[in-house]
């Protein structure tokens, strides 16, 4: 069985773009082996295995595997408070996730400034930046589903990120290494030509270091976790099995 960083707050590893900033399966301790889909008229469960593979919740009715579930009242009223209580975390962890899209811009450009690119590499690395954040902001602001953020698409973005922005400021430093060894500098020459090897593997522990800001964000979030793994606590499917929508602590 898959488990998942918790279903609902899985793009907030999407703020750090695969960075591996503080996350909620590190900070919260919470994962799941459900999908999650979020709409209008309920929320909607789903997994590949085991059973129950797809538990649907709507104002304290329950459903799983397409079977009506029947419940006492009380265990209605929890499931009503899960469903009100999750859909009231959702826009709280887009707000952490669209931070963590800003303070990755920020430390860019500000690595950009470290390096003392020239001002026409740092303007065209900052359109480059703002292009992505928007995209990126936008298609988290968007999501409903954590069906849209399957197949490591973090670490895609990363890699996008990198195949974008590295060459341009590699050529830069390039740049500056063959001026300052025609104008006889050849320390300097020396040093630029190292700043532009150590591009591809010291960016990224200083990129990981700044995104640290978010972690304070992220455990506000945990007691909220917290809550909803107690609320579904004890509660069956049709088949008789614990639905175990989120894990804290395993």
């Amino acid at each position: 069985m898959r488990v998942r960083r918790l279903s609902l707050l899985s793009v907030l590893s999407l703020a750090s773009l695969g960075l591996h900033a503080q996350d909620l399966a590190t900070t919260c301790h919470a994962s799941s082996s459900y999908d999650l889909s979020v709409t209008p008229g309920g929320l909607l469960f789903d997994r590949p295995q085991p059973a129950p593979q797809r538990v649907e919740l709507q104002d304290g009715a329950l459903r799983t595997d397409s079977t009506p579930v029947r419940l006492r009242p009380e265990d209605q009223d929890r499931l009503a408070v899960f469903e009100r209580e999750l859909r009231a975390l959702m826009p709280r962890a887009k707000t952490v996730a669209a931070h963590g899209v800003d303070i990755l811009a920020a430390a860019m450009h500000d690595e950009g400034a470290r390096l003392s690119l020239s001002p026409e590499t740092r303007a065209e690395m900052d359109r480059r930046l703002a292009m992505r954040a928007v995209e990126l902001k936008q298609r988290i602001a968007a999501s409903n589903s954590t069906h849209d953020w399957q197949g490591n698409l973090a670490d895609q973005y990363a890699n996008q990120l990198a195949s974008d922005l590295l060459p341009l400021l590699a050529n830069d430093l390039g740049q500056q290494a063959i001026n300052a060894a025609l104008s006889g500098d050849l320390q300097a020459a020396a040093n630029l030509r190292d700043s532009a090897a150590d591009l591809s593997t010291q960016l990224r522990p200083r990129l990981e270091r700044r995104m640290q800001v978010l972690a304070p964000e992220i455990q506000a979030l945990c007691p909220s976790i917290q809550h909803l793994a107690e609320l579904q606590q004890g509660i069956r499917g049709a088949g008789g099995q614990s639905l175990n929508l989120i894990q804290v602590g395993q």
